[in-house]
């Protein structure tokens, strides 16, 4: 594994394989605190985008494991901007070992890997957000067990997150649904690739517009903010659009009776998510975020060949 820009690049057992690493990693956390396998090596972090968990859990990630992480605001790169993409790619490859970028287009984070001589990370893209669905498979792992046939639902936006999510179930064999309203659907590059993947698992993908449909037989009841940095000007028409579309207690109860409901954070409380699910006894969505460190150790390690 040369870089990490797609789960779809992957192979259903290196997807298996970085997990059963995440639990190793996450274990040895917490019962004696994780080797220095990272001892030496300094993660860059470009950053076009803020975020609370990306830039902690990354940073962290690297301390826990001996390395260190050097953040880089948008300010001071411009990316494709300042200065061109190859010649950031170039530049920083001489001073760090590995580089995770959080970007607007996904074609940025393409050239950086194209151009750079160690690792690329991608921490998020408007095409995919790979890191997010390492850590929700671990988390849904923890809640069942790596057993094939899960139903996993993601009700509203067919955005990165989305994209990702079904990536990684078809990887591992579980059943993807897509609940959102015409218009917004996921990208049909993306869902080429979720099906050729469901081919050799055997998993299956629906695409709904009914959210109470969808939910029927869920195990996992997955949302996101309904507008996504760079979308304020659509906020209006999105409150109308997506209020159907709204995860409550309601909708929670149409599913399994041990169904989990997820959310990548952050939230717009009572929006897309009421606070009763959030905050209620089937929400995992704080120790989803706390996998989202685990989950990419283990991405370092396996890019950093530590182990």
């Amino acid at each position: 594994m040369k870089n990490f820009l797609a789960v779809s690049d992957l192979t259903p057992a290196e997807v298996q394989e970085l997990l059963d690493l995440a639990v190793r990693l996450k274990k040895e956390y917490f019962d004696q605190g994780n080797r220095p396998l990272l001892k030496g090596k300094v993660l860059g972090m470009i950053f076009q985008k803020p975020s609370l968990r990306t830039r902690v859990s990354f940073d962290m990630a690297m301390r826990h494991m001996g390395g260190d992480a050097l953040y880089l605001s948008p300010g001071e790169i411009g990316l494709g901007e300042r200065e061109s993409i190859a010649d950031v790619a170039r530049v920083l490859s001489g001073y760090v070992h590995a580089l995770m970028a959080r970007v607007f287009a996904h074609a940025q984070v393409l050239e950086l890997a194209r151009w750079s001589s160690v690792p690329v990370l991608n921490g998020l893209s408007d095409y995919n957000h790979p890191c997010q669905a390492m850590a929700d498979a671990l988390t849904i792992q923890e809640k069942f067990g790596p057993a094939k046939g899960l139903n996993v639902v993601f009700v509203g936006d067919g955005n990165n997150v989305a994209v990702s999510l079904m990536h990684v179930c078809v990887k591992l064999g579980w059943n993807f649904t897509l609940a959102s309203p015409m218009g917004y659907d996921l990208d049909p590059q993306a869902i080429a690739l979720a099906r050729n993947s469901a081919k050799e698992t055997g998993s299956g993908l629906t695409f709904l517009r009914d959210a109470h449909a969808a939910v029927k037989a869920a195990q996992v009841i997955y949302t996101d903010t309904w507008t996504s940095m760079g979308q304020e000007q659509e906020v209006a028409k999105r409150e109308k659009v997506f209020a159907p579309y709204q995860v409550n207690s309601a909708l929670v109860a149409e599913a399994a009776k041990d169904a989990i409901v997820m959310h990548c954070l952050p939230a717009h409380r009572n929006h897309e998510m009421t606070d009763a699910v959030a905050d209620g006894p089937q929400s995992v969505i704080f120790p989803q975020a706390h996998n989202r460190l685990h989950a990419q150790k283990a991405i370092l390690v396996r890019l950093l060949g530590a182990a």
